[in-house]
């Protein structure tokens, strides 16, 4: 955490990186901050590597577990709105599909008595701004006769290491507000990953939540099941807000929010439907389809290195490199691991080079297993098959393993495109200069 607080300030958009890469390279978990809550506050890249679902897919998700939940029907236009309300029948909530909080308060859930009611109410959803996000599907919901709200969250706790379960008798209310304003009345109770949840478990989150004698017996197999959810689906967060109980005395999960861990998609083929792929940041769809551990920052000088390690330093060096060429900086992380192929590295420069903000590449490599001269090889192959593709300067700086081999190797390609940088702050400093040009 001593070397986040050292970073200038324009390099917070890429500190996010560090807890990320940190826990999966070398099993050591940075501590984010903590919001009101009691939540380790994610990081931004933390957030880029779990999948957000919207409702209607938590909904679903729920469901196939067995948590209580209302019907539900998605539509992506007022007639198809209007469709949705006459199959479910009587009163119906018309709710925006965003991943945002706050929908009520802007204006994107609707109470409708009528199907009819629904499809008009639904042509002032349809469109709006929520957040910065529109809303451009929704989901038409059964109505519920609600007695009373709850609280219910199972989350990753990072700074512990171990689960999180939030939950509170006062619920249908944002938690962070809850937090501040009342909060004795949010419990906070660790799960240990190893016992799990249990029902005798449940029932004490439930009493440390303050629920009522009557009520114990009915929330403790719904807290169960909705952990289910979040272990059987590799899940960051599981939170119902709110968890109603109906005037027929059943518990439901009335709005619910899942967060996806993306690091264990190889165990879930079925969530690559969950994604959203049309707000994916493209080049990072494409990397991740051709295999590279690849995140999109804000600067102007391309990265690609071998080791989460070198390139988050390659990051570091590159940022304070630039701010004596006009502000320069990284303009992503891009991870090629042990593999320096010229497929590989022309995938790579492919990505970034399809980012219009970057005006130079920086290439830092340490030879080891993969020696400097398969590197070299590698990026000599990889201009000559992107050809006109590759128009922006790279700047190489290889160390290791046959490091004067593969030098001798760039030299003698004579691309007029590649500079050779002996070590990385020159490296970082020609490429910033470059950027800057």
């Amino acid at each position: 955490m001593a070397r986040a607080q050292s970073h200038p300030p324009e390099r917070v958009e890429y500190f996010r990186l560090e807890s990320l890469l940190t826990s999966n390279y070398l099993g050591v978990e940075t501590v984010p901050p903590r919001e009101a809550s009691g939540r380790s506050a994610p990081t931004p890249t933390e957030e880029a590597s779990s999948v957000d679902l919207f409702e209607y897919q938590a909904r679903d998700l729920f469901e196939k577990y067995g948590v209580p939940v209302l019907p539900g029907i998605v539509a992506d236009t007022p007639e198809q709105v209007r469709a949705a309300a006459e199959k479910l029948g009587g009163v119906t909530v018309v709710k925006a599909q965003v991943k945002a909080g706050g929908r009520g308060k802007a204006g994107g859930v609707k109470v409708a008595k009528t199907p009819a009611d629904a499809e008009e109410l639904s042509r002032g959803i349809f469109g709006l701004d929520i957040k910065g996000h529109t809303v451009t599907r929704v989901m038409v919901a059964a109505g519920a006769d609600i007695k009373q709200e709850y609280y219910f969250s199972v989350l990753l706790d990072r700074a512990n290491r171990s689960y999180l379960s939030l939950s509170s008798f006062e619920g249908g209310m944002e938690i962070e507000e809850l937090a501040v304003e009342r909060p004795e009345a949010l419990a906070r109770v660790e799960v240990n990953p190893e016992q799990g949840l249990d029902l005798e478990k449940a029932k004490a989150i439930a009493v440390a939540a303050h629920f009522p004698a009557d009520l114990i017996d009915k929330v403790a197999p719904v807290f169960v099941t909705l952990y289910e959810v979040y272990t059987g689906e590799d899940a960051t967060l599981v939170e119902v807000n709110p968890l109603v109980l109906t005037g027929a005395g059943d518990i439901v999960a009335l709005d619910g929010k899942v967060s996806l861990d993306e690091n264990a998609d190889f165990r879930h083929p079925d969530h690559e439907a969950l994604e959203d792929k049309d707000a994916a940041d493209p080049l990072e769809a494409k990397a991740k389809q051709l295999g590279l551990n690849y995140v999109k920052l804000d600067g102007q000088v391309g990265i690609i290195g071998n080791g989460a390690g070198l390139v988050m330093s390659t990051l570091d060096v590159v940022s304070y490199a630039g701010e004596k060429h006009g502000g320069m900086k990284p303009a992503n992380f891009l991870d090629i691991g042990g593999g320096a192929s010229a497929q590989v590295m022309a995938n790579g420069l492919d990505v970034i080079l399809g980012d219009p903000q970057v005006k130079s590449v920086f290439v830092n490599v340490f030879g080891g297993i993969t020696s400097c001269v398969a590197v070299a090889t590698g990026i000599v192959q990889a201009l000559e098959i992107l050809g006109d593709a590759a128009s922006k300067p790279l700047v190489v700086r290889l160390d290791g393993n046959q490091v004067e081999e593969g030098r001798a190797i760039l030299s003698a390609a004579d691309n007029p495109l590649v500079t050779l940088a002996t070590t990385m702050d020159d490296g970082a400093d020609k490429a910033a200069e470059l950027a800057n040009a």
